[in-house]
């Protein structure tokens, strides 16, 4: 998924890290908080239409999506191959359209009914098989998992208190996200498993229901956990209990590979792919249409009904939109973080901005995005999903429902942006003594230094570099508003918190149509430790390649060669560098474990590992299940 940085620029290309790359099949972004047939050629995009009104009788809003998504295909440096949008108003899908090729290279355009892999947009149709369950008696949102799931265990004691609310929530505490063999070219109908056996070896980061962090391993959770209480395979639990009910026959999982020309392909360094085949999938394996999508909108519209048929309780379905930050202790982003079961957001910055109630999905892969849209009160919803990632579906999205809620009357217009971005007056600095130092996430490490004029410089550790990035460097003042401002117009301030002893430093960014101010936790600061014991000393500057996944994985026929080196920061005794972004506590000479909490997307997917002797030989065992061995130096 893309990440928060020190200064956000919407032209930098894309480029996810090498761990990203391991552990992409279901990224998504947790916005705010955690944080797109025939035809002629349009702009250089070339457009499929499917019971589409007349230009005559056309409204703006749906002429504004149109012709934004033709320029974003038609950039020449555009990453995007096709995106297909619909649009469902009351009880009517009353756009939808496709964009661009579903197989470029074969001249094949994009059609309405071509299917997308959605990514974690899935997360809402998990969410929504736990309630079901719940319905019919079979769990309880606040029942312990291992009561449920009794193979279920890991290291911490605390996984006794995990349940099935905090798996879809993102309040379990675990580590994050299995990244063996979790995007593929074939099938791949392990993926739960591996999982499940990969926790059993690790340790949960923080305390269950303590704080919210973007975490894929507690929907994938839901397979087995699905399994035991029905007997049947996740996948088929929810083909017969919401895809078969609800029509939404063009969707479905990768069990076995799609039927050539019903699916887009994916695209890298300028070749078609086969499918790509997203092995999460709970968290993030759907493939699907946008029309499809909206079938599934128009059942949350209506209270759980589906066409005269009751698919799930209209209690599930409030409950799935209820504010689930209530229930943690570390919510350092407040107002911005507003979660529900399942969605990223219950109440969507943009349409609050509106007087509108939205719950927002966003779902990432490593080659498809899209977004997910539903407005109970305006009764509008928007399904919209891309072969790219930078075209932009938020915007789209955004720009899309704001024009329609206007043209139908739910609002009087849409909001305006925010015009000024000036920082707000000086104020007096204040003491700076407990804001500096390198603060950690699941990134790479922020440096706060203090500077004589009572200004505060804010530095990012550089994987490339392999040192801090003195090129992006930040020159801080403390403003009247509480929040530290760089001189002139600015689209990002920070501001510190410190939040039951754990300090974080916090970015606020203008969102990408300017109407709100968005809070992310960047890291937590981390104190010195004792130094570093000779085992570990030793290992430092060492380098070690990924050796576990499966030859028909996209790491193992695409990337090259995974190298993750282990490091250290001089002015952070006590910690392990690895990969020159995580920072690892040493709990002895031949382990280190996660050291951050960080609420949201930026203590994601964190790791621990430990150093195996395997016939002889030194290997780095990290996350439960991925392997590395010793590399030759760079």
């Amino acid at each position: 998924m893309t990440r928060a940085r020190l200064k956000p620029d919407a032209t930098e290309p894309f480029r996810p890290s090498r761990r990203a790359c391991i552990g992409w099949a279901t990224a998504g972004l947790a916005a705010p908080w955690l944080l797109a047939c025939g035809g002629g050629s349009n702009g250089g995009a070339v457009t499929s239409a499917a019971a589409a009104p007349t230009p005559q009788a056309e409204p703006e809003s749906v002429r504004w999506c149109r012709e934004a998504i033709q320029a974003s295909l038609s950039r020449s440096e555009s990453d995007t191959t096709a995106v297909s949008v619909a649009l469902l108003a009351d009880d009517q899908v009353v756009w939808r359209e496709a964009f661009g090729y579903a197989d470029r290279e074969r001249g094949v355009p994009a059609t309405p009914d071509i299917r997308f892999n959605i990514g974690s947009v899935s997360k809402v149709v998990t969410a929504l098989a736990v309630m079901v369950l719940r319905d019919r008696g079979q769990l309880a949102l606040d029942q312990p998992l291992v009561e449920l799931l009794p193979d279920f265990r890991m290291l911490s004691p605390g996984v006794a208190q995990v349940t099935p609310r905090q798996l879809v929530s993102h309040t379990s505490g675990f580590p994050g996200n299995n990244m063996r063999n979790n995007a593929m070219f074939v099938p791949y109908l392990d993926y739960a498993q591996d999982t499940m056996q990969a926790l059993s070896q690790s340790h949960l980061k923080h305390d269950p229901g303590e704080l919210a962090v973007y975490c894929n391993d507690g929907f994938t959770m839901v397979e087995p956990l699905v399994y035991a209480l029905t007997g049947l395979p996740f996948y088929e639990f929810v083909r017969r209990e919401i895809f078969i009910p609800l029509e939404m026959t063009l969707s479905d999982f990768p069990v076995t590979p799609a039927a050539e020309g019903t699916f887009v392909h994916p695209y890298f360094e300028g070749r078609s792919l086969s499918q790509e085949m997203s092995t999460p999938f709970g968290a993030g394996g759907i493939l699907s249409t946008p029309t499809d999508m909206l079938k599934l909108a128009q059942m949350f519209l209506d209270q759980g009904v589906y066409r005269g048929r009751r698919i799930v309780s209209s209690d599930a379905v409030r409950e799935m939109g209820v504010d689930q930050s209530a229930r943690t202790l570390i919510n350092p982003s407040g107002s911005s973080a507003l979660w529900g079961l399942g969605w990223d957001s219950v109440q969507q910055p943009s349409m609050k901005a509106a007087g509108l109630r939205a719950w927002v999905k966003n779902g990432e892969t490593f080659f498809f995005g899209s977004d997910f849209f539903v407005l109970p009160e305006a009764r509008l919803a928007v399904m919209i999903t891309g072969r790219g990632h930078d075209y932009a579906p938020r915007a789209l999205a955004e720009g899309l429902l704001l024009r329609v809620a206007a043209e139908r009357g739910a609002i009087a217009v849409p909001p305006p942006a925010i015009v000024s971005t000036a920082p707000p007056i000086a104020a007096a600095s204040p003491d700076r003594t407990d804001l500096t130092g390198v603060y950690g996430n699941s990134i790479a490490p922020l440096q706060v230094l203090s500077a004589a004029d009572g200004s505060l410089t804010l530095q990012r550790w550089s994987k490339d570099k392999r040192q801090w990035d003195i090129a992006n460097q930040q020159q801080l003042r403390a403003r009247s508003d509480g929040n530290w401002w760089e001189d002139g117009q600015s689209a990002a301030c920070y501001r510190f918190q410190t939040v039951l002893g754990h300090r974080y430093l916090i970015n606020r960014t203008l969102s990408a149509n300017a109407l709100y101010w968005a809070e992310t936790p960047m890291g937590e600061w981390l104190a010195p430790k004792s130094p570093l014991s000779a085992a570990w000393q030793a290992r430092l500057g060492t380098q070690w390649r990924y050796v576990s996944d499966s030859p028909d994985s996209l790491v193992s026929r695409l990337l090259p060669p995974v190298i993750w080196p282990i490091d250290a920061l001089p002015e952070l005794p006590g910690y392990i560098l690895f990969d020159n972004e995580q920072l690892l506590s040493v709990v002895s000479d031949n382990e280190a474990g996660m050291a951050v909490k960080v609420p949201g997307n930026d203590g994601r997917d964190l790791l621990e590992l430990r150093m195996v002797t395997v016939n002889g030989q030194e290997e780095m065992h990290v996350g439960g299940n991925l392997v590395f061995q010793r590399a030759a130096a760079a």
